[in-house]
């Protein structure tokens, strides 16, 4: 019996298992998957990634392919169906071959996509939506909001070129009445797979600073009803229905009402119809405003009449009263003024004598008073001149005293410190350095200083020893630590 191996080549594998699944999945086969991503290259092949999922965990992959020759019909088929493109995360129900190459791996060519079976999928996620928002009791939230009386600050989420955008502030601004609005544009994508994060985002950015606007704005013009099943998103539709002001939109589209104008305060099929909104809320203000503003200028046109009136007669009667009031006090003034010519005459004689008696008065006291005072001045001199007599004689003695003990002590005292000096001098002689190194002492140094823990020797340095008539270099040999003994 050989024992020799059979070896294969990776090719002839490649190729027995390519002729095995071409004689096996002979035919197409209709499947069920999720196009996680489309991969559309500029030649117009498309090579899709497809996903199943169970419980939100990836369980089986594979890759496809639709030819630019398959792609365009189905394409177009799909879009005039569904009203949306092909696009990300749709799941789909496509007839597909299932193939094998040696370089790319296992694959499924499709040629031709169910569009009902996908829109039935769209529509389903649509009445799932809609469940979970009524089992959580949001779903009429935001309608429940009340509305400004005048929705002045409308903050917008759009894309900044899109024609409805362009056609609502056209409607807004030109309006014949001079209703004036402040509008902030925050931008965002409204269409396809990034709609959904892009407008949650911003209405997130609004949230933040939200006491600065009355309402919130979606406007999305053009585009009929492609790319509308992001606004049947779940994450979306809640942001909305949750949120703290009233939403509104203008999508632009006549059927098939979508979750998120379900749950937002107010829905208009089209931007210029939202405009409108906003002008009759104005509108709707003013109009009985100016009917109250009629109302009152004709009833204050009739009450100034009542009370011009009214005024006239009552200046007619205050004529008269005080013609007669005025008549009547010129009369008591002319009484009192002869009277007070009388008492003033009178009074005045008599003050004028008691003026005279009084300064006669005054000058006799002011000479008895100075006279006083004078005398009370000399004696009160005298005194003084007595007392600094005697003060000065007795500080006198107290100086002849302290003269005389100066005299007799300051030559002890002289004597004493001279004493002091002497000792102290004796004491720094024989602190002298060279008297200690004359008593056989000796002073080594390193470096122009002493040896010490901030200046230690080492070996092989040059040390100078300095005795009382020798100075001795040396060089370190061996270094002992006293402290080790």
């Amino acid at each position: 019996m050989s024992d020799e191996k059979q070896i294969f080549t990776l090719k002839q594998v490649a190729a027995s298992i390519q002729k095995a699944i071409a004689e096996r999945y002979n035919r197409l086969y209709w499947i069920k998957a999720e196009m996680h991503k489309l991969n559309y290259t500029g030649k117009g092949h498309c090579y899709p990634e497809l996903v199943h999922k169970e419980d939100g965990k990836l369980v089986a992959e594979m890759r496809g392919t639709i030819w630019k020759s398959s792609f365009d019909k189905i394409s177009r088929q799909f879009a005039e169906v569904v009203k949306e493109p092909l696009r990300d995360g749709l799941t789909l129900l496509f007839l597909a071959k299932i193939s094998y190459h040696p370089l790319y791996g296992m694959g499924l060519e499709i040629v031709d996509i169910d569009p009902v079976f996908t829109l039935g999928e769209l529509q389903k996620e649509r009445e799932e939506t809609l469940k979970k928002l009524t089992k959580e009791g949001v779903l009429n939230a935001n309608q429940q909001l009340p509305f400004p009386l005048l929705p002045k600050r409308i903050a917008l989420i759009s894309v900044d070129s899109s024609k409805g955008l362009s056609d609502f502030y056209s409607v807004a601004r030109n309006n014949k009445w001079g209703y004036t609005f402040f509008f902030m544009l925050f931008t965002a994508q409204l269409n396809g797979d990034a709609a959904v994060a892009s407008i949650r985002q911003q209405l997130k950015r609004i949230e933040k600073v939200r006491h600065h606007f009355d309402a919130v704005a979606i406007i999305r013009g053009g585009g009929g009803e492609i790319g509308l099943s992001c606004y049947n998103n779940y994450e979306l539709s809640r942001d909305i229905a949750t949120f703290p002001l009233p939403v509104l939109t203008g999508i632009g589209h006549s059927t098939n009402i979508t979750v998120c104008e379900m749950v937002a305060f107010r829905n208009a099929i089209t931007p210029t119809e939202l405009a409108d909104f906003l002008l009759q809320s104005f509108h709707d203000f003013a109009v009985p405003v100016q009917e109250a503003r009629q109302k009152v200028t004709q009833q204050s046109r009739q009450i100034l009449g009542v009370c011009r009136q009214e005024l006239n007669n009552e200046l007619r009667i205050f004529r008269n009263v005080t013609s007669q009031g005025i008549l009547n006090v010129k009369q008591v003034l002319t009484a009192c003024s002869r009277q007070l010519q009388v008492q003033s005459k009178f009074r005045f004689r008599r003050e004028t004598g008691l003026l005279n008696t009084s300064a006669a008065s005054l000058k006799n006291g002011a000479r008895n008073r100075r006279g006083q005072e004078q005398q009370k001045i000399e004696r009160s001199g005298e005194d003084l001149r007595k007392s600094v007599r005697g003060m000065l004689q007795k500080e006198a003695g107290k100086v002849s005293d302290s003269g005389y003990f100066v005299v007799q002590q300051l030559p002890k005292i002289f004597t004493k410190e001279q004493q002091s000096l002497l000792n102290l001098e004796k004491q720094v002689r024989l602190m002298d350095p060279r008297q200690v190194l004359k008593r056989g002492y000796s002073i080594s140094l390193l470096h122009g200083k002493t040896i010490s823990a901030d200046n230690p020797a080492r070996e092989g340095d040059q040390v100078e020893t300095i005795t009382f008539d020798q100075h001795l270099m040396s060089e370190v040999k061996e270094i002992k630590n006293t402290n080790d003994e």
